[in-house]
């Protein structure tokens, strides 16, 4: 179909990706018309600072919203927020509220929901999950005045920058993982021993390689301990970070081709003709890589999303970036570039001062770089990028000494 004003392209999802997608089409002077339904009751935004800055209250909603009060309005975007789709018929998307928007091209950008503890007591008054503004106001209104005793389940990203939060407002913070290390999943054994080591520096106290079994409730309905095999941690609030469950049953039930995700090809294309996924769910052909990923942060959320409307607009953008994302915890400030699914082989080369925490770590595969981590080293990341993406050949000397500049690797 050609693009023109008669088209409609319609957005499921309240994330950043729905947001950038919309913006983008507009950006691309698409004149037709945008609907962006999402099942909160608040217009698209960010998750990143709802564990950094907002928790803390550093940074109130203007950081957090993608785009600033009225734009829709200015941009003609049709917002239908706390009216979730139900379902997706030929050409039609069905609200709960019983409407039903026809679509020329449809974007699902549903992205994932916090994945629930199965113990007895997990649905105890005081035992929290973040993913929502209004998780994240429950848990600051916690948190807020400290004194507290914080168990928090999780060694991931969400559950170290929660930890951080919880002890930079002064509150007592116990973790419990079945893992040995935090964060060995994604970074390996020897970086995620040095989150281990920030965190029991600032007062965490870990319970390693400890299975849940229950969440105790006190008389009055509320969590008061959470019990790993015969021990019972005592709790005011338990908050549960154990990864993340994708939001696919809608594409599954419209016929979408899912495994990991919904299916797409370097453009954002599903199995299905006029029908895009994009962000968290999206599980892409990556040129570069020649295989499939799936990544859950904010710059693939942007990055999709851009290309999404390309895709809707004609033009030949793809999935050809290197996958970004970072953290703030304490005093240390970290961006991570690269390719998981290439780690698994690598070995690490540190540039830099690893016992101070101000260094570049590399993995390194096969003589070339697949993934980078400047910790507490700015202004570096566009050439951490450049070794990852042109696959450059490395002398491994030159590449951990810090006299010699990237540029020149």
């Amino acid at each position: 179909m050609e693009v023109g004003a008669d088209m409609r392209v319609v957005i499921i999802g309240g994330g950043l990706a729905a947001a950038t997608a919309a913006e983008e089409l507009r950006e691309r002077g698409f004149d037709g018309q945008i609907d962006v339904v999402t099942a909160e009751t608040h217009r698209p935004y960010q998750r990143p600072p709802l564990s950094k800055g907002y928790l803390l209250g550093s940074e109130g909603l203007d950081a957090v919203y993608a785009h600033p009060a009225g734009w829709e309005a200015e941009h003609d975007v049709t917002l239908h927020v706390a009216d979730p789709a139900v379902r997706i018929g030929d050409g039609v998307v069905a609200l709960e509220s019983g409407a039903e928007l026809g679509f020329d091209r449809l974007v699902l950008a549903i992205g994932a929901s916090p994945r629930p503890l199965d113990v007895p007591g997990a649905d105890a008054a005081g035992v929290r999950m973040l993913r929502t503004i209004d998780d994240a106001d429950g848990l600051r209104a916690d948190l807020l005045g400290g004194g507290r005793r914080v168990v928090l389940i999780g060694f991931g990203w969400i559950g170290l920058e929660l930890a951080a939060a919880a002890r930079e407002l002064d509150n007592d913070v116990t973790i419990i993982s079945p893992d040995r290390v935090p964060l060995a999943k994604a970074l390996g054994d020897e970086m995620g021993a040095m989150f281990l080591e920030l965190h029991r520096e600032h007062g965490v106290a870990f319970l390693p390689e400890r299975r849940v079994t229950a969440i105790e409730v006190g008389e009055d309905g509320s969590a008061v301990a959470v019990r790993a095999g015969d021990e019972s941690i005592p709790a005011d609030l338990v908050i549960v970070g154990i990864g993340a469950e994708l939001n696919t049953a809608l594409a599954e039930e419209a016929g979408l081709a899912v495994d990991n995700g919904v299916l797409v090809d370097e453009r954002m294309n599903t199995s299905v003709p006029g029908i895009l996924a994009i962000g968290d769910i999206a599980n892409a052909l990556h040129p570069v890589l020649g295989d499939r990923i799936r990544t859950e942060h904010w710059a693939t959320a942007i990055a999709t999303g851009k290309i999404a409307a390309s895709t809707i607009m004609g033009g030949d953008a793809t999935l050809d970036g290197v996958p970004y994302f970072f953290t703030d915890q304490y005093d240390l400030g970290m961006e991570f570039s690269g390719y998981a699914p290439l780690m698994d082989d690598a070995h690490l080369v540190i540039r830099g001062d690893r016992a101070g925490r101000e260094f570049i770590a590399f993995w390194v595969a096969a003589g070339r770089v697949v993934a980078g981590m400047n910790v507490n080293v700015w202004d570096v990341n566009e050439q951490v990028q450049r070794l990852i993406r042109d696959r450059v050949e490395i002398d491994e000397t030159q590449l951990a000494d810090p006299s010699v500049p990237l540029e020149e690797l």
